[in-house]
């Protein structure tokens, strides 16, 4: 199954998709897809459909069972090419057993039923998962249909993770479990048109990756620096606009019938927004004890509203923070301006908050896209053998501070780490020096005071504005170091110094024009 030139990316998804779709087995396939509402599922989906020739159906928001059923059975019957009134009034079981029966007669084994946005019709129905389990153990016991493909998608990531937990029905029955991510920092670039990427890693900061939002935007995506003022003030800034932060973070947390409505779920975000990384700091600022909060902050991390990032290097709790980046701004953006931009005067609002957004949006974005670069784009070689890219914390000599490492990559065996890369990631306004490679040399002398293995350890420094020449001669010089830019995140040029096999005696290279 080709992937559509429309289709941007996303090319491991299809890859997985198809595999499912084009499995040998000669009995009938369930798959899950999920993601976060705007992710492209549907968009996705409908392809998938499109080049498989199947059956693609969606479930309507707030709408009763028997018009759900009625819509079904016009999708069906349009997919056949016969009269509505030749289904009727069926069943849910009936429904779904003309549904397969005709995309088998279409496509044979392979033939494709996507039910998007499943979610919706299990408020009223919630008996359909366990119809689908009926049709699939009917065809693994040789009986009803031999063949078929289903997928099931939803936006509702808790109602999405429970079909496939503990005794459901879907349980040990589904053969594809697809979580759909937002797009990284390039690929939302192309999606955006957006050739700068100062300005691209700027609305990655505010919105993310989901590709959704692009046609929310009231007007052109800025392609320049001094255009990006106008763009936030005209979109997540403006109160009459879609695409306004404060009606967008309420569209997303009430996408989960689990929330709808939780004061306590709404604090628990505000809070972690507002600093509070740990349960005992969360409870400190809602004045609850820790212990009730265990639930509803699993039950918001599990549904995608917060992560956690563990520290493999230290054994320590993990830290929390708001996963949605549109979340984040309402938050820690909108709502202590709220005043100024709901009566007009989002110039003023976005003018007060710029120091916010550059100290606690744009700095830990950065911060993430260097640990995706490093993930996703970087040559492999670069992090060594590590299998693990995240962030950490050493401690001094003698009690003294803790230090933070932004990036490290590093596999742990029995207590002790092989330390691949350290490294930085400053969003300053001005260039690195030689002084951050001076903090990583001694932090690489800390953590082997501590017992780790930074023999091979490149030290990786991340600049939003570059690096100053004596850095950049240090770097080539050593072999050891990695200097990356906002160009070289975005695959524009390759990074200055790679560190080779040889270490300091190998070879390296400046930046290419």
């Amino acid at each position: 199954m080709e992937k559509p030139v429309r289709v941007l990316a996303r090319d491991t998804e299809w890859s997985t998709l198809a595999q499912f779709v084009e499995h040998p087995d000669a009995r009938l396939r369930l798959g899950v897809v999920s993601g976060r509402r705007r992710v492209g599922k549907s968009y996705l989906l409908r392809a998938l459909a499109e080049a498989g020739g199947g059956l693609y159906v969606t479930a309507v928001a707030e709408e009763g069972v028997v018009p759900a059923r009625r819509r079904l059975a016009a999708d069906i019957a349009r997919y056949a090419g016969i009269e509505t009134s030749l289904i009727g009034d069926a069943s849910w079981e009936s429904l779904l057993t003309t549904a397969i029966d005709l995309v088998l007669r279409r496509s044979g084994s392979s033939g494709l039923l996507i039910i998007d946005e499943l979610p919706y019709w299990m408020t009223h129905s919630p008996e359909l998962p366990g119809l689908l389990q009926l049709l699939y153990d009917q065809s693994q016991a040789g009986h009803g249909h031999q063949g078929g493909r289903v997928i099931v998608c939803g936006s509702a990531i808790s109602v999405m993770n429970e079909l496939l937990s503990g005794t459901k029905a879907l349980r040990g029955r589904a053969a594809l479990d697809l979580r759909l991510r937002p797009f990284d920092l390039p690929t939302m670039a192309r999606h955006w048109e957006v050739g700068d990427p100062s300005v691209a890693l700027r609305m990655h900061a505010v919105l993310g990756g989901s590709p959704g939002y692009r046609n929310l935007a009231g007007v052109p995506a800025p392609q320049r620096p001094e255009e990006l003022d106008a763009w936030v003030q005209a979109t997540v800034l403006d109160p009459t606009q879609a695409l306004y932060s404060g009606s967008e973070s309420e569209y997303l947390l009430r996408e989960d019938p689990r929330f709808t409505g939780s004061t306590l779920h709404y604090g628990i975000i505000n809070a972690v927004a507002g600093g509070a990384t740990s349960p005992a700091k969360i409870g400190g600022l809602l004045e609850l004890p820790r212990s009730s909060l265990t639930r509803p902050i699993e039950a918001l991390m599990s549904a995608g509203y917060l992560r956690h990032d563990s520290d493999p290097l230290w054994e320590r709790r993990p830290v929390i923070s708001v996963a949605d980046p549109i979340i984040r701004f309402h938050n820690l953006m909108t709502v202590p301006q709220r005043d100024l931009v709901d009566t007009g005067r989002s110039a003023e609002a976005w003018r007060r908050a710029r120091p916010t957004f550059t100290a606690r949006i744009l700095g830990p974005h950065f911060e993430d896209c260097a640990r995706a670069w490093l993930r996703g784009q970087a040559d492999p070689a670069v992090r060594g053998s590590a299998g693990q890219v995240t962030a950490t914390v050493v401690n001094g000599r003698k009690g003294q501070a803790k230090h933070e490492i932004d990036v490290i990559a590093l596999d742990k065996r029995a207590g002790r780490a092989i330390i691949g890369l350290i490294g930085e990631a400053k969003a300053t306004v001005t260039g690195r020096g030689v002084a951050d490679l001076d903090r990583l040399d001694g932090l690489k002398t800390l953590l082997g005071e501590h017992g780790h293995d930074t023999t091979a350890a490149t030290l990786a420094i991340f600049s939003l504005e570059g690096f100053h020449p004596e850095l950049i001669a240090t770097a080539q010089r050593r072999g050891d170091v990695l200097l990356v830019d906002l160009e070289t995140m975005f695959g524009l040029r390759e990074p200055v110094a790679v560190p080779t096999a040889g270490g300091a005696a190998g070879r390296t290279r400046g930046p290419t024009p």
